[in-house]
């Protein structure tokens, strides 16, 4: 039993699966839940961003790269050619389909991800990045999607596509929050090193970073979601390299070190800080979920969508992805059932509403969205514990 199952519990109580308490339109109030998944995103993606204290030139990148930028992508075509031959939906509704769902959700997926900064484990590690990833990667397929359905302009065979909502808007979101994370976190460092000021208000500062990274990846037509996860990346390893060099180096005044502030801790205030915003947007997203399903969206082709879902379409992309890597059976298994969606999706899908989806459309990516999105935080919710007490068991034994 997790605390987000509880959530959606007593959403579908309240809602018209229960007694009809709340009635709650997601297709009329699109724009209230694009705000508030997105900020809910922006949020989790910055603390992912922060666990991931791994440097670069290490090899444990790879898998989840491979995992945000591969798999992902085969996600999205088989999301879309179950979508055409299952579903009857135009192509240009099944590849966008294909965007809502192939993401992974840092919000809800804080059982498999790493707990903390210290956590070395290359599973939780590869799902964090990945989640961390693709909520990003997975932007130029929902433009792709409101291009061949006529909302975006994609240029002829597809050329502004590739040149802006691909090349551009992948690199700039990535070089634009690194650029951002690096000034602020030489600033903080500054701040606490030689003034000792800082301290007490970086957890605001932190706020301040995001929405500049965001903001600056906006206006430049880039993508926020990455700006925001290299802005919490880059931020973390400046910390942790002025850290090194700190306990590297002699220090004359042992005693004022002492009693300064040191960075961990401002690492670990800004991280509880972030965390507890989270969870208060996670409590908010998960009862709108509940209180937004209907017996109307559980149809019989639905049904057999989320198990082509699940137990195919997730386990073959990561197969396929993983392909060639020195991970374990066991972990390629943990990361093929871990496909966790849930708040990046109903971003995604808000925001292809709110971008002119025709209402028939809207209404059956609505349903199909919140179903999976509900079926996914029942089921991984449900199994995440005894699966990764087994998985623990067995690293503990090697």
């Amino acid at each position: 039993m997790t605390e987000t199952l509880i959530y959606l519990s007593a959403g579908i109580v309240l809602g018209s699966y229960g007694f009809g308490f709340v009635s709650f339109d997601p297709v009329t109030h699109s724009e209230l839940l694009e705000r508030l998944a997105e900020l809910a995103v922006i949020v989790s993606l910055f603390t992912a961003g922060m666990k991931l204290q791994v440097p670069f030139r290490e090899g444990r990148w790879w898998i989840p790269l491979r995992l945000a930028f591969g798999s992902m992508t085969l996600t999205v075509g088989l999301v879309a050619w179950a979508g055409v031959v299952l579903l009857g939906l135009s192509l240009g509704g099944a590849v966008l389909l294909g965007a809502i769902l192939a993401p992974t959700d840092p919000v809800l997926a804080s059982g498999v991800q790493l707990e903390d900064p210290s956590d070395r484990d290359r599973l939780r590690f590869s799902l964090t990045g990945e989640a961390g990833l693709n909520d990003g990667t997975a932007f130029p397929f929902v433009m792709l999607g409101l291009g061949l359905l006529g909302l975006h302009e994609i240029g002829d065979n597809g050329w502004r596509w590739w040149a802006v909502d691909v090349v551009w808007a992948i690199s700039g979101g990535l070089a634009i929050g690194a650029a951002c994370g690096a000034a602020v976190g030489r600033i903080m460092l500054h701040l606490q090193r030689k003034h000792h000021e800082g301290v007490g208000r970086d957890e605001f500062l932190t706020i301040g970073l995001i929405a500049v990274s965001y903001g600056a990846a906006i206006l430049a037509h880039t993508y926020g979601f990455l700006a925001v996860f290299a802005a919490g990346l880059v931020l973390r390893m400046i910390e942790q390299q002025k850290t090194r060099k700190t306990q590297q180096t002699p220090d004359p005044h042992p005693q004022a070190k002492a009693e300064a502030p040191t960075t961990a801790h401002m690492a670990g205030a800004v991280l509880g800080f972030n965390e507890q915003m989270e969870r208060v947007l996670e409590v908010a997203l998960v009862l709108v979920v509940g209180l937004a399903l209907s017996p109307e969206y559980l149809r019989l082709e639905q049904v057999v969508f989320l198990l082509i879902l699940f137990l195919i379409i997730r386990p073959t992309a990561v197969m396929a992805g993983l392909w060639g890597t020195r991970s374990a059976l066991m972990e390629r298994g943990l990361i093929s059932w871990f496909g966790i969606r849930g708040i990046g999706s109903i971003y995604y899908l808000m925001y292809a509403v709110n971008h002119g989806l025709d209402q028939g459309l809207a209404w059956q990516l609505t349903s199909l969205t919140l179903t999976v999105v509900a079926t996914s935080i029942v089921v991984h919710g449900i199994t995440v514990t005894p699966l990764m007490t087994i998985y623990q068991r067995q690293r503990h034994h090697r």
